[in-house]
């Protein structure tokens, strides 16, 4: 976990560019559990758009709750998950989050401060306004933040959710993550404005539009939003603009997608843009550089080496910890 928003040192710097360069790891190693047949289930991946996940979850309290999607798994490393979490859930295996139960990201903690997404998209909106609520009657410091992807912005409880929010003046900041797709519908085709903030007028409450592969201006964004939540100016709607670079899951080629819009987004890659920007501003050695990566590839090999020898669930468990 992070320590209290401000000003970032350059050890937070260092810590955003791990975050990041973890979360694609960890992907990548779930790329190729996937295509040796040891998922259960589908991936999804948050390729090309890290900087969101990282920089919204860094620049909130320890004490703040969040809701991701299916690809913010890099707020779920910022809030104390470790790359084996991710592996045995996929894997479906016993010693992971849901004990294999469930599938991808379907997991959270609240002592963490993470509330487990579900697949309908844009259901977490009205669910973390209600957390948000709680928070206020209970004369609380907390800010919530979940995540919609331009899709589930055309979605009921999208809607319900905000409106909800700006009325009670709730401390509940929305993350747009405009990555060009609703699966393989473009933002075009969904909406008659190219901008998902503009709306954010409509329920009387700020928009904000941030460069989505720029983790700082996401960070720095996020930090404005939980200020004015904690000083009782209600809800934000943020849009991180950026680009979905794989597939809705590893099933889908995204053959949809114009391969010269894919080559354009590429030479925006929010790892490859920070990690340059802080070498050329002197805020990141070679060696430190190097001592980073080395230390995501140990965490990455110690905790697949965890993972692939946990054992599968005995039949008999799938009755245990559930209602009814």
């Amino acid at each position: 976990m992070p320590r209290r928003p401000g000003k970032l040192s350059r050890a937070d710097m260092h810590r955003l560019y791990y975050y990041m360069l973890l979360t694609r790891r960890v992907e990548g190693q779930l790329t190729h559990l996937y295509r040796q047949g040891k998922v259960v289930g589908g991936v999804y991946s948050s390729l090309g758009q890290e900087a969101i996940a990282v920089g919204t979850a860094y620049a909130l309290e320890p004490h703040d709750v969040l809701g991701p999607m299916i690809r913010d798994s890099g707020a779920m490393l910022v809030r104390g998950y470790r790359p084996r979490d991710f592996f045995l859930q996929y894997m479906a295996r016993r010693d992971g989050p849901t004990n294999g139960r469930d599938a991808n990201t379907h997991f959270g903690d609240v002592t963490r401060g993470v509330i487990a997404p579900i697949s309908m998209l844009g259901e977490l909106v009205p669910v973390l306004a209600g957390v948000a609520l709680a928070s206020k009657l209970r004369a609380e410091s907390r800010v919530t933040l979940t995540y919609v992807g331009d899709g589930a912005i055309s979605t009921t409880p999208f809607h319900e959710g905000m409106n909800f929010a700006a009325v009670q003046k709730l401390p509940l900041i929305v993350i747009a993550e405009n990555n060009g797709w609703a699966y393989s519908t473009p933002v075009s085709r969904q909406m008659a404005t190219s901008d998902i903030a503009k709306r954010a007028e409509a329920y009387g409450l700020p928009g904000a539009i941030v460069d989505g592969n720029d983790v700082v201006a996401v960070y720095e964004a996020t930090v404005e939003a939980a200020r004015r939540a904690r000083q009782g100016d209600g809800p934000s709607l943020i849009e991180a603009k950026t680009m979905r670079m794989k597939g809705h899951a590893e099933h889908d080629p995204a053959t949809y997608v114009p391969r010269e819009l894919l080559e354009a987004w590429r030479k925006k890659d929010p790892i490859l843009c920070f990690e340059r920007s802080l070498i050329e501003n002197k805020l990141m050695t070679p060696k430190e550089k190097a001592a980073i990566q080395d230390r995501v590839e140990a965490t990455i090999h110690e905790d697949l080496d965890f993972a692939e020898s946990s054992p599968l669930p005995s039949p008999e468990e799938a009755a245990q910890l559930v209602w009814a």
